[in-house]
């Protein structure tokens, strides 16, 4: 494992014990292996994960991926396939604080979806 990637287990990890007290807040999908299996979830949808590629994600409206992508801070999450997720962000950064206010709100946008 690089540096790069232990820095953004270690922060995900911090945000993952600040999120997990929650209320309907869950981490991870018991049996599951692959995309999202140990991602923070709300109402059982995922909101913000580490990707198999190492980078953090999260997921907010696409108005709000297009500001932060326009500002540099990331890109549109491409899950492997070539499909680009419009919903989805992946980071540059490491920055906890950064990354926990991000996902705040990808938890508030995710709880708010039918």
């Amino acid at each position: 494992m690089t540096k790069a990637a232990t820095s953004v287990e270690a922060a995900y990890a911090k945000i993952v014990r600040a999120l997990s007290s929650s209320a309907g807040v869950t981490t991870g999908a018991k049996g599951r292996k692959g995309f999202g299996s140990s991602a923070l979830r709300s109402k059982d949808k995922i909101f913000a994960m580490v990707s198999s590629k190492g980078a953090f994600v999260v997921k907010l409206p696409k108005q709000r991926v297009d500001e932060l992508v326009a500002a540099g801070a990331g890109r549109r999450f491409d899950p492997g396939h070539g499909r680009i997720m419009k919903e989805w962000i992946e980071l540059d950064s490491v920055s906890q604080d950064f990354w926990l206010g991000l996902a705040k709100e990808a938890r508030s946008f995710v709880s708010k979806q039918a």
